[in-house]
């Protein structure tokens, strides 16, 4: 559903929180800063690529910064960077160093491969970045290649580690669970948590319409996950980590981290969704797993002012859905890969 199929506008200005139909506030706005990536996971977009965004349909950053700016204007306060791999965007520091002056935005955190994280990390922070999580799906060299069809697992770590160094926290580390493939290192990536400050996520692999076939015999359920960590040793319920995201966070007896995991298909949060994302061509999406949105870049480059933008991500809030409909082995949107959005 786009702009011109439904009336958006709204009331201008900061006049109340960002709410939607369904009474949720709408306090997080996920930017991507470009859909292309340097590696190639089997779970997020095909070997040889997709169709890349011509370079003048994406957004600049002071474009971001303007629909970032009415964002906060509606109640958002925080946001967070995505790609593809967003740190192959030149000078990403320069738009982090934007998005720290815009008043009431409080909070400013990237998602990263972390394969550049290393070299990036220390300008990012003194531009004002708040908080990484890392993509890692295995710790094992030759596996690493074989899920990114990439060599540069020493480089993630080298990342993780840098990090950390930086003091970025909280740091979390992503990890989408595949029978067959990677889960056999549950143990070994919950492990991490007892004398890390990492905490560490367990996504089900979700299904888009390039990995149907994978998902269809990769998926595990987050509750086969958490039985298969509990054999480790007791899991206490942890309020986990400050931030944004939907997972349900538990943690060993005296770790000094976390694990959590995020179940949208065996235990979806939609109702607690407190999101938006923004698309690098400058598409608002409703919902990562439904195809409304609005076009964003249209108004901005034919000189909206930022009331006007405002009330355009107040009427948007109309045709953001209660929430998605996954289910195992079908695809719910036209999205072809999640590397189109960031997650």
């Amino acid at each position: 559903m786009a702009l011109d199929t439904i009336d958006l506008i709204g009331a201008p200005g900061a006049l109340s929180p960002l709410k939607d139909e369904f009474q949720r506030p709408i306090t997080y706005l996920r930017i991507s800063v470009t859909d292309r990536c340097n590696l190639r996971c089997i779970y997020c977009m095909p070997e040889e690529g997709l169709p890349w965004i011509p370079k003048s349909e994406i957004l600049t950053y002071e474009e971001i910064a303007r629909i970032a700016t009415a964002a906060a204007d509606a109640g958002v306060s925080s946001v967070r960077l995505t790609g593809g791999e967003p740190l192959i965007r030149r000078d990403l520091a320069a738009l982090v160093r934007m998005l720290a002056a815009i008043p009431g935005i409080e909070d400013i955190a990237l998602s990263t491969n972390g394969l550049l994280l290393a070299e990036r990390v220390d300008e990012l922070v003194d531009a004002g970045l708040s908080r990484v999580n890392v993509s890692l799906d295995t710790l094992r060299d030759d596996r690493f290649f074989t899920i990114a069809r990439r060599a540069g697992l020493d480089r993630v770590l080298r990342g993780i580690d840098a990090a950390l160094g930086a003091g970025v926290g909280p740091l979390k580390i992503n990890c989408v669970v595949m029978r067959g493939q990677n889960d056999d290192e549950l143990a070994d990536f919950a492990t991490l948590t007892r004398d890390r400050p990492v905490f560490v996520r367990f996504i089900e692999v979700m299904p888009v319409k390039e990995n149907l076939d994978l998902q269809r015999g990769a998926y595990i359920s987050a509750d086969e996950i958490l039985d298969r960590v509990r054999s480790l040793g007791e899991l206490l319920p942890s309020a986990g980590p400050p931030g944004n995201g939907p997972a349900r966070y538990f943690a060993f007896r005296g770790a000094r981290g976390a694990l959590g995991v995020i179940s949208p298909l065996s235990h979806d949060y939609c109702e607690r969704c407190n999101r938006v994302r923004l698309t690098a061509d400058g598409r608002l999406r409703l919902c990562l797993f439904g195809d409304q949105h609005i076009d964003l870049r249209t108004p901005v480059r034919t000189g909206a002012s930022r009331d006007e933008l405002v009330a355009l991500l107040r009427g948007s809030m109309r045709i953001k859905p209660e929430r998605h409909h996954l289910r195992l082995g079908e695809h719910s949107s036209r999205m072809r890969a999640l590397s189109e959005i960031g997650g």
